[in-house]
């Protein structure tokens, strides 16, 4: 074994912060080996300096990053993506496809795939699979998607993508009988989450019994909470076995809504960002999937005043959820790195800082900004 160990840190594990430890990982299988209480003679190690150690982070919905988008189906933009998120803390994600035609997707897909192995030893973050955000949504709550490229739900063309698709965003009142949401759910691991929909919470509430499991950027672009209506809102909150998307930019929603969010659905919160090739860049104009957006502050939009997407990045999502609620910081943390990985059924390998996991880690000082980015046990990044 060739172990690291990281000392003076504030390890943040799933149900605790830990201080006066240190946290041992092997460089030669880029695995965690535990929290040790002391050093042998002559160890290697990595001073933190009393900032917090951290699981690497896991974006599950992000569509684009310094100019590049997935949708434009280029390997060499989705891996520009890849190392500017690392930057970030982020150690692994899902590049994220828009309603754009049929053939775009099939051909971001392929670029995606072609990238997939190479990621995990790649200096960016590892590519889990891909997150199809539509094409199989509502027209009526289609926000900053095109309707020219809305379909029907198709369950045989994304289990033929299953080897990469890992989650879908589709809209269950355009599912008739849900038949999509059923075979999905029999037949493949893929993620199946409800967004971009006008469904009423009865059906809303029928979907999560027939396999949806998750809930896309919750509130945005979904039937509203009200009550006589409760909504895809009212569903989501209210279905045990469904998992929420969160952008917590203080713009898409409330920050005031995050406190209530997490004490609702406890480890089912999941931060994302929902960033779009306008992330980490100027403001200015931009597109997304073919249509421009207008990037001002940390607002996105298209022309009409719509919101676009957003230019968020996940650890400052971690930060604001952290400065607008009292939440305790290893739940916080969670839910931008373990809720995400759990959501995607990756929960085993990547996440948390436990024995036997990838070697993922993150050091980042109060305000979370990221001092050191540890993927599978080498430094991809270092302030």
């Amino acid at each position: 074994m060739a172990l690291t160990y990281i000392t003076n840190g504030k390890i943040v594990l799933p149900d605790s912060v830990v201080c006066g430890k240190s946290l041992a990982f092997d460089r030669e299988t880029g695995k965690i080996s535990g929290v040790v209480d002391t050093l042998p003679a002559g160890a290697d190690v990595i001073d933190a300096a009393g900032n917090y150690v951290a699981p690497g982070l896991v974006d599950i919905h992000i569509h684009g990053y310094l100019g590049e988008d997935t949708s434009d189906a280029k390997p060499e933009g989705i891996k520009k993506m890849a190392y500017g998120v690392a930057k970030n803390g982020v150690t692994s994600f899902l590049p994220t496809t828009m309603t754009v035609s049929k053939p775009e997707i099939v051909a971001a897909l392929n670029a995606v795939r072609s990238l997939k192995e190479e990621s995990k030893t790649w200096d960016g973050a590892e590519i889990i699979g891909v997150h199809a955000e539509g094409p199989f949504i509502n027209p009526s709550k289609k926000g900053a998607q095109a309707e020219e490229n809305i379909l029907k739900p198709d369950a045989d063309f994304i289990i033929e993508n299953a080897d990469i698709i890992t989650s879908v965003t589709l809209a269950p009142e355009m599912d008739e009988g849900h038949k999509c949401i059923k075979k999905l759910a029999a037949e493949s691991n893929v993620l199946v989450s409800m967004g971009h929909t006008d469904a009423k919470f009865e059906e809303a509430m029928s979907a999560a019994r027939d396999g949806v499991n998750h809930a896309t950027h919750l509130f945005n672009a979904m039937s509203a909470l009200a009550h006589r209506n409760p909504g895809v809102v009212g569903a989501a909150l209210s279905s045990d076995n469904v998992s929420v998307e969160v952008i917590a930019d203080t713009f898409h929603i409330n920050p005031g809504l995050y406190s209530i969010v997490a004490k609702v659905k406890g480890d089912k919160m999941v931060l994302i960002t929902d960033c779009t090739r306008a992330g980490g860049m100027p403001d200015g104009e931009y597109d997304l999937g073919g249509q421009p957006i207008f990037l001002k502050g940390i607002e996105c939009r298209l022309a009409d005043g719509t919101i676009a997407g957003s230019v968020l990045k996940l650890n400052s999502a971690v930060k604001n959820v952290l400065d607008h609620t009292d939440l305790p910081v290893n739940e916080v943390f969670n839910m931008a790195s373990l809720n995400a990985a759990t959501a995607i059924r990756c929960a085993d390998r990547i996440g948390s800082l436990e024995e036997g996991k990838d070697a993922d880690i993150i050091i980042t000082d109060e305000n979370i900004n990221i001092i050191r980015t540890i993927k599978k046990g080498r430094t991809i990044y270092e302030a």
